[in-house]
């Protein structure tokens, strides 16, 4: 594998990013139960590109605590602040469209609210909670934010047992500064560290971006990083970019070398890997749960 830097301005998508939008009526029924219901889907509010194909088969990642975020980082779509207060019936309100939609997996993640003492974590507690008491024998991962690196915030998370905790270091540690220059690489390492330290039995998971200028010997670096901290779940996907005033794509990774890099990672440790131009964090949760289960459960 090679990576080689394109410094165009704009490069044109190549073929093996172009799809066809699903037919049908399922997609606006999942979209209109979720605006009837007063949610955010990070589906809608970061732009994914899996949109189309999720809510067309009744799945969605639900996005908790308003749409609006604190931190302005330059990959993500969703808009920085003003914040309102977290809605404190919205865990029962996610917990009723997933049990409508038929949800028996369900991902939840937020915003990151450095504006809340616990960056928002008893939301996450709360919401899991709800989730249990409507849906028996739901799973549900949780894909959260660094909390600032306050520990008690994590504790209160893991403390209502979600089933898989994510939290994504999103680029190799030199693009930090440019791509995520409110976060810490060593800082969101330590999420997952803790996190193993807390429960060795709760599957850990992380994702990556590629095409933002990343070289090679770095995203196997991120890569032994993650691993040493504990993470065995591996997302790896195409970075798009959402707006003008978002990072530029330096360059469009072919699928095969997503395919490369996902026998890498097994091969390196991880329990299981998705890589691929339309992969993201929550895209197929369920069945790479379903495929690590037996290790951890």
């Amino acid at each position: 594998m090679t990576t080689k830097v394109n410094s165009s301005a704009k490069l044109q998508k190549p073929p093996w990013l172009k799809r066809r939008l699903p037919t049908g009526t399922d997609f606006e029924t999942v979209k209109s139960m979720i605006s009837k219901n007063r949610l955010h889907t990070v589906c809608q509010e970061a732009q994914c590109p899996n949109i189309w194909e999720c809510f067309s088969h009744h799945t969605a990642t639900f996005l908790i605590m308003g749409s609006r975020c604190t931190r302005n980082c330059r990959f993500c779509s969703i808009p920085l602040g003003p914040l309102e207060p977290p809605d404190a019936k919205e865990p029962e309100r996610v917990a009723e469209t997933a049990r409508t939609m038929g949800l028996k997996y369900v991902v939840v993640t937020s915003v990151t609210r450095d504006d809340l003492p616990d960056g928002g974590a008893i939301y996450f507690a709360r919401t899991i909670e709800a989730l249990r008491l409507q849906i028996p024998g739901v799973r549900v991962e949780v894909l959260i934010p660094d909390f600032g690196g306050d520990a008690r915030a994590l504790d209160t998370v893991l403390q209502a047992r979600p089933d898989v905790l994510n939290h994504n270091i999103e680029t190799v540690a030199r693009l930090y500064p440019e791509v995520r220059p409110q976060a810490d690489y060593h800082r969101s390492l330590e999420v997952l560290r803790r996190t193993r330290a807390w429960d060795g039995n709760l599957p850990t998971k992380s994702g990556i971006m590629l095409g933002l200028g990343e070289e090679n010997a770095e995203i196997k670096a991120a890569l032994q990083d993650l691993l040493a901290a504990g993470c065995r779940i591996l997302t790896l996907g195409q970075y798009l970019q959402p707006t003008r005033k978002h990072l530029p794509v330096k360059r469009f990774v072919p699928p095969e070398e997503f395919d490369q890099w996902h026998r890498t990672a097994l091969q390196m440790g991880f329990a299981e890997a998705a890589s691929g131009p339309f992969v993201r964090s929550s895209y197929h949760a369920g069945e790479l749960f379903q495929k690590v289960k037996k290790q951890y459960c």
